[in-house]
């Protein structure tokens, strides 16, 4: 059989699972959930041997030592991983919940109730603990999910679907709605952006080049996420304290996530007093600063800021900086050069902060606190599938619920309309 071959009954398959999970109530999905957890655990040495091969095959390439700790799973890591979906399995069932409704003049009692997307398909990069997470998620939110990670995993990413496939086949849920799309060519994830027949919804997860690479191919409606060029802006008015602690937390506290700040802006009110002591935090931090010309003036560790500095997701330990002359410069320079992700203001001027939080167009508006907490876990949702920065169906932590659609049912007593 072909790949293309393949490709289509994979895809068939998802379609078919779709059906027989989307009415499925609460208790067998959670079960299932479970099932799988346990399952992970069980098969520790099984998932540790496949992932073997793809740190073999990194480190042979020269794959960086922060790309292989990505890649690389233990026992203690399969356990995280089993627990989340069991985090995952407690949370609260979106499907049927009654988004609003009412009882129309005529009689018809009106409403709106969450339902399944369908077939979500999954294009990732190489962490096989999203193969896991993606999965229990759009089980829970009763999607079945086609899974397309980086060949870099592709020995993990096979197991951990063999095992929860296996987990599944003693449940309720169809085995077949958890799937890794054949093949480890661009032409497979090339066939996953245009299989508007059989997906449903489209789910980059990854870098900006990966993400920027499905929404212009796909013909599959697109969520994106991830890419963040997170701002901090420190005002005119600020607790200069404050803003000290927010920018350190906000650029070190974890600098490889699409929550952590990437630049730096301070008005020039507060620059004389501020920039030192936040380029020496920075510079005492391990970060390097990128500066434009009027940052490079209180410090000569500052390396000078080019144009693509402030597009840039560093997702590392540096930080482009400038220094703007208003509360509208700094929105205007977010505007420019951000990604809508997360955009915090440090203020004690709550008309700069409204004015910040109406204007900056971004999935998230930080006032006086770090980007650091633009995340599914920290806002209460429990897990998410990523951050999008789009306005269409999902905007910011995405979690169960925005892994639903909605649809309308109306009862009646024989109504006709005139």
């Amino acid at each position: 059989m072909s790949e293309a071959e393949d490709l289509v009954k994979v895809a068939q398959a998802a379609r078919e699972a779709a059906a027989e999970l989307a009415p499925l109530p609460r208790a067998p999905k959670d079960a299932a959930l479970r099932r799988i957890a346990d399952a992970l655990v069980a098969a520790t040495d099984e998932i540790i041997e496949a992932n073997a091969e793809d740190v073999a095959r990194a480190e042979e390439s020269g794959t960086s030592a922060a790309m292989i700790d990505r890649l690389r799973l233990d026992a203690g890591r399969i356990e995280a991983i089993a627990a989340a979906v069991r985090q995952i399995a407690d949370l609260p069932d979106p499907v049927g919940e009654v988004v609003r409704g009412t009882t129309l003049p005529n009689g018809l009692e009106l409403r709106q109730v969450r339902v399944p997307l369908g077939v979500i398909g999954i294009i990732y990069e190489g962490r096989p603990n999203v193969t896991v997470d993606a999965a229990a998620l759009c089980l829970k939110s009763g999607n079945a999910v086609l899974l397309r990670g980086s060949s870099s995993a592709y020995a993990s990413n096979t197991a951990l679907v063999r095992i929860m496939q296996r987990a599944l086949a003693g449940s309720e849920v169809p085995e077949r709605a958890v799937q890794l799309v054949p093949g480890q060519t661009r032409e497979s994830a090339r066939w996953l952006m245009r299989a508007r027949e059989y997906v449903d919804v489209l789910i980059p997860r990854g870098g900006a080049s990966l993400i920027n690479s499905v929404v212009e191919e796909s013909t599959v409606p697109v969520i994106e996420t991830g890419v963040g060029n997170c701002h901090v802006y420190v005002d005119a008015d600020a607790d200069l304290d404050m803003a000290l602690r927010i920018l350190i937390n906000a650029k070190t506290q974890r600098p490889s996530v699409c929550n952590a700040a990437e630049t730096l802006l301070v008005h020039a009110a507060v620059a004389p007093e501020f920039l030192p002591r936040a380029l020496a935090a920075l510079k005492d931090a391990g970060v390097t600063v990128h500066g434009d010309e009027r940052v490079r003036a209180y410090s000569a560790d500052v390396v000078p800021a080019t144009e693509d500095d402030f597009y840039a997701e560093y997702l590392s330990l540096d930080i482009a900086a400038a220094v703007v002359d208003s509360l509208d410069d700094a929105i205007a320079h977010i505007r420019k050069y951000g990604s809508r992700h997360t955009d915090a203001i440090v203020t004690r001027s709550l008309e700069a902060a409204r004015r910040f939080a109406a204007l900056v167009d971004s999935a998230a508006i930080a006032v006086n606190a770090s980007t650091r907490f633009t995340d599914g876990g920290e806002f209460g949702f429990g897990a998410e599938i990523g951050i999008s920065t789009q306005k269409l169906h999902a905007r910011g932590p995405m979690g169960l619920p925005e892994l639903t659609s909605t649809k309308w049912i109306y009862t009646g007593e024989g109504q006709v309309r005139g």
